[in-house]
């Protein structure tokens, strides 16, 4: 069985790239879980994808058929096509969040890369197409019930990620109509946390002016978390699961990835070693980030406040239930392991996305 992984290089390919690996390495295990063995996993094979080659010597980027190209170019639609001859699977996770002062460098990747990844996997005849949507993707909701799968994927019109979310949705749907004979599957995961990819998150999403050690390392007197910031997270490790777990049954459809508990604006507060300040509203954070951004203090713009005061809080009964999925992480410990690595700059040297921060 061959799979193949297009964007490898960071959080959550890295770590899917160690999950396909152990796997590769126990076939027993493989065997007792109950997995589909008649694709013959013990065989597993790597291919991976990326914008640019890591460091091959470090693990887990070692051992892997490893491709260069641009997906959301003309000729890498081309190249996708001959990288995936072959293959049975494709694990899709590619994506941009910056630059976003740039909508149409990410709209290029995001979605012009999905619908690419998507020609190139129908004309090389793949079994199996997996794709990283996100919690993102959803229609706004209130917090006060989980919502399931069946919620509509419409975005948040105001957030260039949830647009662009809601896009790649609409090339799987029509993906799926026009290849009945391809397995699709679509993972809706919440904000996806490691210790290791401190470094790029920082780098993302606050900017060299934010003093990091701040989140985490030092106790915050007050923080202004408004009361519709509740929101889900998962450990990349768990998120890798689910992917291995999906493409080991073959398993189509849409399925949320979230750990429990929800983290609600008490907690996010209680992590940061900080007291919250009652009743600050959403649209008044938003001002604050708004206007930070266009000034260049930082690099969040208030798309993100609106869809973390907007998306849903998902029900993940469908992945329990169908892919036997579990958490091994609590929210909190994902949480608490990234601030750690934003203090820390923690990375993965080898990578061209997880390098640590040196500096900054």
């Amino acid at each position: 069985m061959r799979i193949a992984v297009i964007g490898a290089t960071g959080n959550v390919g890295t770590a899917v790239l160690s999950r396909l690996q152990r796997a590769a390495a126990d076939r027993e295990a493989i065997q007792r879980s109950g997995f589909d063995t008649s694709q013959d996993t013990g065989g597993l094979s790597i291919t991976a994808i990326a914008r640019t080659v890591p460091d091959t010597s470090q693990a887990p980027y070692d051992g892997v058929d490893w491709h260069a190209i641009d997906i959301g170019a003309d000729e890498g639609r081309e190249a996708l096509t001959v990288a995936l001859a072959g293959t049975d699977a494709v694990v899709h996770l590619a994506w941009a969040i910056q630059p976003n002062r740039d909508e149409a460098a990410m709209h290029r990747t995001n979605v012009t890369g999905t619908a690419n990844a998507l020609a190139a996997a129908g004309a090389a005849g793949v079994r199996h197409f997996v794709c990283a949507s996100s919690v993102g993707a959803y229609s706004p909701s209130d917090k006060d019930t989980r919502k399931d799968e069946s919620w509509p994927t419409g975005g948040i019109d105001s957030s260039h990620y949830s647009r662009h979310k809601a896009e790649q949705e609409r090339l799987l749907d029509a993906f799926e109509h026009d290849f009945p004979e391809i397995a699709v599957a679509r993972l809706r995961p919440g904000l996806i946390f490691q210790g290791r990819a401190g470094s790029e998150i920082g780098r993302y999403f606050l900017g060299p002016l934010v003093p990091k050690v701040l989140l985490g390392g030092l106790p915050l007197p007050l923080v202004p978390i408004p009361a519709s910031f509740v929101f889900q997270a998962v450990h990349a490790d768990d998120v890798a699961d689910a992917y291995w777990r999906v493409v080991a049954r073959r398993a189509s459809g849409a399925f949320n990835i979230a750990a429990e508990p929800e983290l609600t604006p008490e907690r996010v507060a209680d992590l940061l070693g900080a007291r919250r300040v009652i009743g600050f509203p959403a649209r008044l954070l938003r001002w604050i980030v708004g206007a930070s951004w266009s000034l260049g203090l930082q690099r969040t713009d208030p798309g993100w406040i609106d869809m973390a005061a907007l998306c849903p809080v998902m029900d993940t009964s469908r992945a329990r239930e169908v892919l036997g999925w579990e958490a091994g992480h609590s929210s909190r410990e994902a949480m608490a392991e990234v601030l750690a690595g934003l203090r820390g700059g923690r990375g993965l040297g080898g990578s061209p996305k997880l390098y640590p921060r040196s500096g900054e």
